[in-house]
């Protein structure tokens, strides 16, 4: 990497900038921290990109309203040009406009048809009340006597000859109770209601959703009841319509409501057709349009972090750029400037000398960009650090596959993840407002390996769906006689690997023939009750083997960083104190891990030592020869460990005190440098000064005495310094001391506590075992285990709830587990032998990524 800088005509820098955003390889440098938005050159720009941002939303929103497909473009739309930029803005404010007017014209149409409608409703309904008070003319009449004779305790009035007034209206069908109790405590009972239920669903305007209402009609008598009915109504919200007396002028009203009702539907048809024939054409542009614009703005916001160099006319711009890419950018510069028309003077590059750290780039593909994230998620590579990422993506992987270990889940995972391969094209603008969905699709590759290891760490461990495959045939052979197997005070039979001799008899009978089981686990395991007896022991040494191994290679990794960064003293200090402790304890454990395997067979197992024990007699320097777990496994095996516990031992020491004792000595070194350098400069500065003070003094024919109070003065300024110097150096040192105690302390514990965390590829292996086989047998093996036309229903049956919980329990809990340690044993066990991760991350300038991380989707 490298920092450029780049001097750009005002009338190219547009165009410039746009070839580098479609390169995609630069990334900015804001020249302006201490200006604010609002005062930056171009920030007038940036607001009328945002308000044609605002309006395509609007567009958006109104096409998806109406369930219009929204077509994507079929290539990528270059970033208009400055005068261009106008032209959009008018078409949008047209576009804008003219759907505004529309829904505004509709709504208005809209709320006139629902009244009509409920009018046509309330005519049609109240026209029965009428109708059923002249068949019964008192009817109503009656009613209202009686209401009122019971208010009035009995005493009644006459009713003959009173005239009633009435009101008509609509209500939502859910007010209706609420409405006729608050009439009737307001009124006291002095009011009558009728009401009907309108059958089909009318419209809101307010809300826009369907509602169910109901036509009521309240008769009352005098102008103070009228007045209540009237407030009562206005606080439900109810529509009040008006309604002739006489049904001569009902039966016109009606008529003249219909005719305008088909008035309107033509009306309302007509302007849903217009604003659909907009919306259609609008659709077909819109994702160019918003393309076009997030350019634009992405453009102008860029250049609000140049300098605008009045004297010289054009703009300053200073970028991080990869070296192997400079002669791209300066082509894209030169056809920039061809593309705004030319100009006497052309854009210019210059590199840069700077000591600032540069940005760390790496150049990924869509296979590693997944493992990469896995890395930055712990912390970004310093620039020029070693970046763990190619191992990463064979050892992470392989340490899922060691704790999920099973070739049945793994072929479902495989599969899984290879259809997301395959169909990625199509996958990929699928569900991106689904955050799950874009956290499995984005590691696609990853499920895919971890499945394809899965499968061979399943058949490693002969674990399929918890049942083992008999591929090559079993290494053990059984030959017990009738008379043994028959015996009913025998449950079980015990497979010896060693030659057997039965009580009775001469026979020898060979229980294992002698020859291992061609790949894998022997099948025979997964059906002996002292299966987890064995696989517990193999797997944890296995654990073991792999911790140890990946801890060393970490540190040996740290060696590349040190000969990299020229930190020669890191060598001999950090490192070799490091690789020596870990390969006198732990690596000593591996070989006598193979010792062990190797030289004692079945004959001999149970006399075997303990590797447990014989680690912590070595520690202890403790050599006893009871029990036989105690005993040595060779001779001479108490000085080769007393010599490598003394070597292990030296180097705490070591890498705690040389790196302090280290920078003392340099700090001595460059502060005795200084004094000299600084002794010689005053002393030459003296002579410079004295022999043109004389020569000044000769020409005025005045001799003056050397005024020793500026010495003075320069001597204690030195002091001063000096003693500053002196007090960071103090300062610094104490740093050094505390950081690198706390280092070693972290590195040498950590070595055992991290090879314990190794463990955790035994406990989650067992655990997604004993998991499976609890499946297997508590749900599967119901149906199984049944025989005939019963035990295929049965299978039938618990197969989906088997399956179920397969894919949740084991598949997604279990996996994701397995997922998490291994993300842990890397980041913790693995990378902080080597991997500090304080650097930060290249994100260059580029259309594709702002339009990858900013969806165009609403």
């Amino acid at each position: 990497m490298t920092l450029c800088q780049l001097f750009l005509q005002p009338d190219a820098a547009y165009a410039c900038i746009s070839e580098l955003g479609e390169l995609g390889i630069v990334q900015f440098r804001d020249l302006n921290p201490n200006v604010n938005s609002f005062q930056r050159k171009f920030v007038n720009e940036v607001r009328r990109c945002e308000e044609m941002e605002r309006k395509l939303r609007f567009l958006e929103t109104e096409i998806k309203k109406d369930e219009l497909p929204i077509y994507d473009p079929e290539d990528n739309p270059d970033a208009p040009k400055p005068r261009e930029m106008i032209d959009l803005e008018a078409t949008f404010e047209k576009l804008d406009h003219e759907l505004k007017e529309i829904n505004t014209n509709a709504d208005a149409l809209l709320r006139n048809f629902n009244e009509l409608t409920e009018l046509k409703h309330n005519l049609q309904m109240t026209q029965g009340f009428f109708d059923e008070a002249q068949a019964h003319p008192v009817g109503v009449l009656e009613d209202m006597a009686g209401e009122r004779e019971i208010e009035l305790g009995g005493q009644t009035t006459a009713t003959a000859g009173m005239k009633l007034g009435f009101i008509t209206g609509v209500i939502p069908r859910e007010r209706m109770v609420t409405f006729e109790r608050m009439l009737w405590r307001v009124c006291r009972g002095n009011v009558f209601v009728k009401q009907a239920d309108i059958p089909d669903l009318i419209e809101d305007p307010l809300t826009g959703e369907k509602v169910h209402k109901t036509v009521f009609v309240v008769f009352f008598q005098g102008e103070q009841l009228k007045n209540r009915v009237q407030k009562i109504c206005e606080g439900f919200r109810a529509n009040i319509y008006p309604c002739p007396e006489n049904p001569h002028e009902r039966r016109e009203l009606a008529m003249g409501v219909m005719t305008r009702l088909d008035d309107l539907t033509v009306v309302l048809s007509q302007t849903q057709d217009h604003r659909q024939r907009v919306l259609a054409a609008t659709s077909r542009n819109l994702r160019t349009w918003q393309i076009k614009v997030k350019k634009i703005k992405a453009i102008y916001h860029t250049m609000n972090m140049f300098n605008n160099d009045v004297a010289r006319k054009c703009f300053i711009a200073e970028c991080w750029a990869p070296v192997s890419e400079l002669d791209r950018i300066q082509l894209a510069l030169r056809k920039g400037s061809e593309a705004s028309g030319g100009g006497t003077v052309s854009s210019v590059l210059n590199r840069m000398i700077t000591r600032e750290q540069p940005p760390t780039h790496h150049k990924l593909n869509k296979f590693t960009q997944g493992f990469q994230n896995l890395v930055d998620a712990y912390g970004v590579a310093t620039y020029r650090e070693i970046n763990p990422m190619p191992f990463v993506l064979i050892t992470f992987p392989f340490l899922f596959a060691v704790m999920f270990g099973d070739a049945g889940h793994g072929l479902i995972v495989s599969v899984f993840a290879l259809w997301m391969v395959i169909k990625e094209r199509s996958l990929k603008d699928k569900w991106r407002t689904q955050e799950v969905w874009t956290i499995f699709f984005g590691g696609r590759y990853i499920i895919l390996l971890m499945g394809l290891f899965s499968i061979y760490t399943g058949l490693i461990y002969n674990d399929v769906f918890s049942k083992s495959l008999n591929i090559f045939g079993s290494s053990w052979r059984v030959k017990f006689g009738d008379e043994i197997l028959n015996r009913r005070d025998i449950d079980t039979v015990q497979l010896e690997p060693t030659p057997y001799n039965y009580s009775g008899t001469r026979e020898y009978q060979q229980m294992y023939s002698g020859t291992p089981y061609p790949f894998g686990l022997d099948p025979i395991w997964q059906v002996s009750e002292n299966k987890i007896t064995f696989t517990n022991s193999v797997k944890m040494k296995f654990a073991i083997i792999i911790g140890i191994i990946q801890m060393g290679f970490g540190v040996f990794l740290s060696l590349w960083n040190h000969l990299h960064f020229n930190h020669r003293y890191a060598i001999y200090l950090e490192f070799l104190p490091q690789i020596i402790f870990l390969a006198c304890i732990f690596f000593y454990l591996i070989i006598l891990i193979f010792y062990k395997w190797t030289h004692f067979d079945g004959l001999v197992s149970t006399q075997a030592p303990s590797l447990l024990i014989q680690l912590i007699n070595m520690i202890l320097l403790s050599y006893p020869t009871e029990p036989e777990s105690s005993r040595t496994f060779y001779s001479g095996q108490r000085g080769v460990q007393t010599a490598l516990i003394i070597f292990a031992v030296i180097c705490i020491p070591w890498m705690l005190l040389g790196k302090p004792i280290y920078r003392i000595i340099m700090n001595k070194r460059r502060a005795n440098y200084s004094t000299v350098t600084n002794h010689t400069e005053n002393a030459e500065h003296e002579i410079d000064e004295q022999t043109h003070e004389n020569e000044s003094t000769k020409k005025r024919g005045v001799v003056l005495d050397v005024d020793l109070r500026d010495t003075d003065t320069d001597d204690i300024l030195d002091d001063d310094h000096l003693h500053q110097q002196h007090h960071q150096t103090e300062v610094e040192m104490s740093e050094v001391w505390v950081e690198q105690g706390i280092h070693t302390i972290e590195y040498f514990l950590g070595c055992i506590s991290h090879t314990a965390s190794y463990l955790r590829l035994w406990a989650l292996s067992l655990a997604h075992a004993q998991l499976s086989e609890v499946l297997w047998q508590m749900v599967l093996h119901i149906g199984l285990s049944t025989n005939g036309y019963a035990g295929s229903i049965l299978t039938f049956l618990v197969f989906m709830p088997w399956s179920c919980l397969t894919v949740f329990i084991l598949l997604l809990m279990e996996g994701l587990s397995a997922f998490l340690h291994a993300l842990r044993l890397h980041w913790v066990e693995f990378q902080s032998k080597f991997y500090k991760g304080e650097g930060y991350p290249f994100i260059p300038f580029s259309f594709r990524l702002l339009l990858d991380e900013v969806p165009i989707e609403g």
